[in-house]
């Protein structure tokens, strides 16, 4: 509970330093200039919200975690994330420029110790990862690396980032409500293992990283007083990922808890392509969009995200591996109605409908 006080007053007293921060060097994001589809704000809105969050993040963890490789490795991932994000709030970087930095963003916890040495098979049993491996002499310790644990560590942390940053950032609010539910989900699957000690340090950080969304949330929701930014949204996946490869690899629970976010993504990017459009490139087609477009407003669409968020994350927390495949199957078929049906269902003028 003290972690997740501390971090949120840090994020919440440090958001306005920000704020001027970025009005300063400039990185605000004017709808007047900046003509994308996908926008949908109307009032020039400073970017940057990644910074107050990681300050939140790295103080909290600096006081209430052991200092040890592992936290340097994910502290390392944190800060390249949140220095991508300044120069893309402040440059828009091209989108397969960040997928490179992501990856190594993503391999700094991997190279600390962090991996993923077996997942659940949904037929029973587990499927073993950890095979087949490389040893090594390095400054006189023997090292290994775990081929395909490593790889696939790398794939879902990546993975992760840009899913949340695609689909669970659009309105105000929304992408920090959602982390901070799915975060708390972590931190309360961690608590069912809390007689194993390892666990502690994953709790706390969890509740570290929902306590540093709740700070920022307050500045966030309608009408926003900043953006969360690139840097805001892609350290949320990264640390949504790497708690649920620390907390006894439970890649399955957060798949569930972030479904929507994850199938809207999915439903997005085979869109793009059967269009013949890039993947990475944004565009208007979100469910965010749609729901915006079918007359709720900014406030009513960031709390169904959180509603369903929630909901899933009850779910996870009291289901087993197959089940979750058959929950995961179900979101996908009702989201995929939901998106024909908003796709196709009359328009309403929204623009005097905002909160």
């Amino acid at each position: 509970m003290v972690p997740w006080i501390i971090s949120a007053v840090i994020a919440f007293l440090t958001t306005p330093l920000a704020i001027k921060f970025a009005e300063k060097i400039g990185i605000i994001d004017d709808p007047a200039k900046n003509k994308h589809p996908k926008v949908i704000h109307t009032y020039p809105i400073p970017r940057g919200g990644g910074i107050p969050i990681f300050m939140a993040l790295l103080i909290s963890s600096l006081i209430f975690l052991p200092i040890d490789k592992q936290l340097i490795g994910i502290l390392v991932g944190a800060i390249i994330l949140v220095v991508m994000g300044v120069f893309d709030d402040k440059y828009n970087l091209n989108p397969y420029l960040r997928l490179v930095i992501g990856l190594a963003a993503a391999a700094a916890p991997i190279a600390a110790g962090i991996g993923i040495s077996f997942i659940s098979n949904p037929l029973g049993g587990i499927i073993n990862l950890s095979q087949p491996q490389i040893n090594f002499e390095f400054f006189g310790e023997t090292r290994s690396i775990w081929i395909v644990s490593d790889i696939f560590a790398i794939f879902w942390i990546t993975f992760l980032m840009n899913i949340v940053n695609m689909g669970a950032k659009g309105v105000d609010g929304q992408l920090s409500g959602v982390t901070v539910i799915a975060a708390l989900t972590i931190a309360f699957l961690s608590l069912r293992f809390s007689a194993d000690i390892t666990q502690w340090p994953v709790i706390i950080l969890a509740a570290i990283t929902a306590g540093s969304y709740f700070g920022f949330l307050p500045w966030h929701i309608f009408p926003q007083k900043i953006m969360p930014g690139y840097g805001g949204s892609t350290l949320a996946g990264y640390l949504l990922a790497v708690l649920s490869i620390l907390s006894t690899t439970k890649v399955g629970t957060l798949v569930v808890v972030l479904g929507i976010p994850l199938i809207d993504t999915g439903y997005t990017i085979v869109r793009r392509i059967l269009s013949h459009k890039s993947p990475v490139w944004g565009d208007r087609g979100h469910l965010h969009h749609k729901l915006l477009d079918a007359g709720l407003s900014k406030t009513q669409v960031a709390i169904f995200y959180w509603a369903i968020t929630a909901i899933l994350g009850f779910l996870a927390l009291n289901l087993n591996t197959a089940n979750k495949i058959y929950t995961m199957v179900g979101i996908a078929m009702l989201l995929g109605g939901l998106i024909l049906w908003l796709t196709y269902k009359p328009k309403k003028n929204n623009n005097q409908k905002l909160r």
